[in-house]
């Protein structure tokens, strides 16, 4: 069984809640991927919507939109999620995961993309 914590953030104050999901609520996440849209109510979020932004696995690899399903994969990159170059023209072989969310992803990144009545932080109970 699946469990993940969800990094919910709020983009009109800058504010990022940490939920932690298991069971029926995990598995309306098991499949996805990075770009998709979830029903906040799986994170106690009624009447939101979420987008899924990345995430990483159990040992810490990114995410990244640009490998596909949910296997390891080395690639070489320039910059941008997974490695920041320290100088001009630097390149660097990195092992991350793919975009889909899998029974090995922890920790998923979310943000509001639609807003429901209450404050989330009246729903999540961190006012």
């Amino acid at each position: 069984m699946a469990d993940f914590t969800v990094a919910v953030a709020d983009p009109d104050d800058g504010t990022t809640y940490q939920v932690e999901v298991d069971g029926q609520d995990a598995n309306r996440f098991i499949g996805r991927e990075i770009g998709e849209e979830v029903d906040g109510g799986a994170v106690g979020l009624s009447g939101y919507t979420l987008e899924i932004t990345g995430g990483s696995d159990d040992t810490g690899r990114p995410m990244r939109d640009d490998v596909r399903a949910t296997a390891l994969k080395n690639v070489l990159l320039d910059g941008g999620t997974g490695f920041e170059p320290t100088r001009d023209g630097e390149r660097k072989r990195v092992t991350v995961r793919g975009r889909e969310i899998s029974d090995e992803t922890r920790q998923i990144n979310a943000r509001i993309a639609s807003r429901g009545g209450d404050s989330p932080a009246d729903l999540l109970g961190e006012a």
